[in-house]
């Protein structure tokens, strides 16, 4: 049986797409649901040339088994331009299968063909207006008052004020981690990530 395969950045990227693939099967009703399993994921635990060649590498022999119909490939576009991003893509697909097609748009199907066997590959960014990273895209759909989250900025900010500086990158990071610490969970909740 074929499946259909996402290369994510890390866990935490594949936590949300399931999150969101089980939200938006619960209000689909015309069409058949989405349906990725757990091994369907490829986290690469960050993202880098060799990271991102390796994963796609390691599907090549359940490609040429036919057991892969289907892969997306989801990055963060962080400060960079779409195009940008495809290249760094296609780079890593040429690497991995040099007959492959360039991939062209977001969000496009292209057809690759190994060993007889054609499966399909297409990518996608994640990115709020063109910029950013899933904890961009987490901290504006916030469903909660985020009273401890937003308070890091008075932090950010005593931190220039001493000359020091945090990413926006590391910043929104950490703004999520503390939503969802302080803003989110019950004081249950708490008691049982302190445990971990």
């Amino acid at each position: 049986m074929s499946s259909n395969i996402l290369i994510v950045e890390s866990k935490n990227d594949k936590y949300f797409l399931q999150a969101i693939i089980r939200y938006l099967n619960l209000n689909i009703e015309v069409t058949s649901p989405i349906i990725i399993s757990e091994e369907d994921y490829r986290a690469m635990d960050g993202l880098n040339k060799t990271k991102l060649t390796n994963a796609l590498k390691d599907l090549k022999a359940d490609i040429q088994k036919g057991e892969i119909e289907r892969v997306g490939i989801i990055i963060d576009i962080d400060n960079d331009q779409e195009s940008d991003r495809i290249n760094f893509i296609n780079e890593c697909v040429q690497e991995a299968f040099t007959e492959a097609p360039l991939l062209v748009k977001v969000k496009e199907f292209v057809n690759l063909t190994l060993d007889g066997l054609n499966i399909q590959l297409a990518c996608y960014f994640t990115n709020l207006d063109g910029q950013g990273e899933l904890e961009t895209v987490l901290k504006s759909i916030k469903s909660q008052d985020s009273v401890h989250a937003d308070c890091l900025k008075s932090w950010e900010n005593c931190l220039q004020n001493h000359g020091q500086k945090i990413s926006v990158k590391e910043f929104d990071k950490f703004w999520v981690d503390m939503y969802i610490r302080f803003d989110t969970c019950s004081k249950t909740e708490k008691k049982q990530a302190e445990r971990k």
